[in-house]
């Protein structure tokens, strides 16, 4: 199995790209998300996806992780192929696709060409799951973050900084270290201001 391949773009269309590898060319298959990523490069890093089928090795290309992963679990649904999957990369963001699965957002799939309500429900049963289990974890960090830069900013703003700038100091705290709490976090700032 393939992960990554890093070369010379020599020949790109928004549905593929032949990467020059060592002397070889690989024919990728790719999305247009990952298109519009590699437009006006020359070189570039694509994470591959191989299938193998009888009549044929096929290499799907990604310029993210994250597509790739979301590429993958879509085409672990039953009746959702690896052109199916593309086509939905190629509609919709990876981020997109993992919001109208956790929000139950058939309509949004079915937007794209070839997914019909069956399909669109059976990727959502399949795959909230999945899906649910590592957007959870980024919602409460983030929703912790959020409340403790809330109650650090209500804090600062009652010993009289400014709103705007206190604001932008904790963003930036938060963004390198986050705190434990919000006297870490006001302590860190009052240092910044």
């Amino acid at each position: 199995m393939f992960e990554y391949i890093k070369g010379d773009i020599n020949d790109l269309t928004p549905t593929t790209v032949v990467v020059e590898n060592h002397g070889l060319g690989y024919f990728i298959n790719i999305t247009l998300n990952t298109y519009s990523q590699l437009s006006g490069h020359v070189s570039g890093q694509l994470y591959l996806h191989q299938v193998i089928r009888d009549d044929a090795h096929l290499l799907f290309g990604f310029k993210e992780l994250k597509e790739r992963e979301v590429f993958r679990l879509l085409i672990s649904v039953s009746g959702v192929g690896a052109n199916t999957a593309r086509m939905m990369l190629s509609s919709l963001t990876a981020e997109e696709v993992k919001k109208a699965i956790f929000s139950n957002n058939a309509k949004t799939l079915q937007d794209v060409k070839g997914i019909g309500a069956k399909t669109a429900q059976r990727i959502i049963i399949e795959l909230k799951d999945k899906i649910g289990k590592e957007d959870e974890i980024g919602e409460i960090v983030m929703f912790q973050d959020n409340t403790i830069k809330d109650e650090a900013l209500s804090a600062l703003v009652m010993l009289g900084f400014a709103k705007n700038s206190i604001g932008k100091v904790l963003d930036k705290i938060i963004k390198v270290n986050p705190p434990a709490n919000v006297e870490e976090l006001i302590k860190l700032a009052l240092k910044q201001l």
